[in-house]
């Protein structure tokens, strides 16, 4: 599993709830929701991080 790194997002309230409400209709944490969706966009755009290998 790769390392994880913190760091301060600013974003605005109303998108907030937003993701925060998708979050509890995902089952997910609201920094869970904001990883899966740059995950996703990531992906969608053929920039996801490769797979280190052992």
């Amino acid at each position: 599993m790769s390392k994880k790194k913190a760091f301060a997002l600013r974003i605005n309230e109303e998108m907030l709830k937003a993701i925060e409400k998708w979050a509890s209709d995902e089952f997910r944490s609201t920094n869970g929701q904001i990883e899966w969706m740059l995950m996703q966009y990531l992906k969608d755009k053929n920039r996801a991080p490769k797979p280190k290998k052992d």
